[in-house]
């Protein structure tokens, strides 16, 4: 097994002399400071964000985390170009691009050609262990997985996914047999692309253009400041102040054909604006007390 060396020395030093970064994305400040090669991820996805723009709705930068992250967990089993490409729903040549990217940002990439052949990390994530009661862990991955249409449900994965990468292997072992003896039967969501974009104009505060089908079959285009994301009867909604209709709007995401985020900042109105929430409603801060 070979680790491929990065092609270009520009923007490829080797990760632990990369200095402390501090990055400002939205409502998020983001410090990273290195310590070894495999303390890196957090900076080269934080790399990519600023170097790369989008590629159709959902962010590369996005893709490239996540690709990350599953060449992680494949171990040295590794993945194939086919494989990451029919998970993230892009071409193989893309797939290849994203790879490349990601090595000569220092990533440690390995590829072993022929059949059974693939792509995968030399190095692990060093996390440090993280103590959770099998319970515990197949707890997060229900949550996760009866959620699949919540905002950010991705990124929650890709977190829950690392946290049980570091877990003993006993403890680990006891959560996979848990694990299969709970099953989650979710109706389909909207498209990967669909929520990136609402949850980049969310965090944003930037204007979104979507293309949406009301309950009667009619469709309009219409641009949206968005303003909350909501959850009633298990469907999750999309509130903004509708620049068609000049009012507040509620959204069915599932509705939501196609979203882009424009580079229009979002005007003034506020939350307070979508009215007086349900007694039994509350943000997702709250820790339900």
């Amino acid at each position: 097994m070979a680790v491929r060396c990065s092609r270009t020395s520009s923007h490829a030093q080797a990760p632990s002399q990369w200095p402390a970064i501090k990055t400002v994305v939205g409502s998020f400040v983001f410090v990273v400071i290195p310590k070894s090669s495999q303390a890196t991820w957090t900076t080269v996805c934080h790399y990519f964000w600023h170097h790369f723009g989008l590629e159709g709705n959902l962010r590369r930068a996005e893709r490239l985390h996540a690709l990350s992250e599953m060449l992680r967990r494949s171990g040295s089993r590794g993945c194939t170009a086919e494989q990451m490409a029919s998970e993230f729903g892009v071409s193989v040549r893309t797939v290849k691009r994203d790879l490349d990217a990601l090595e000569n940002s220092g990533a440690p990439i390995w590829s072993r050609p022929g059949p059974g052949g693939g792509y995968g990390l030399a190095a692990r994530s060093n996390l440090p262990p993280i103590s959770l009661t099998p319970a515990q862990a197949v707890a997060l991955l229900t949550a996760i997985s009866a959620a699949p249409d919540a905002p950010y449900a991705d990124l929650a994965s890709a977190g829950v996914q690392k946290i049980l990468g570091v877990l003993d292997p006993r403890t680990r072992k006891k959560a996979d047999e848990l694990a299969r003896r709970v099953w989650v039967d979710v109706e389909p969501t909207a498209t990967r692309a669909v929520r990136s974009a609402l949850e980049e104009a969310m965090a944003e505060q930037r204007v979104v253009r979507i293309r949406y089908t009301a309950g009667d079959g009619n469709k309009t285009t219409r641009d949206v400041e968005p303003v909350i994301f909501a959850s009633r009867n298990g469907r999750w909604y999309l509130i903004g102040w509708c620049r068609l209709r000049n009012e507040m709007r509620w959204f069915l995401v599932t509705r939501i054909e196609h979203a882009s985020v424009t580079k229009t900042h979002c005007g003034d109105h506020g939350i307070q604006e979508v009215g007086t929430p349900p007694a039994t409603a509350r943000s997702a801060q709250s820790r339900g007390e």
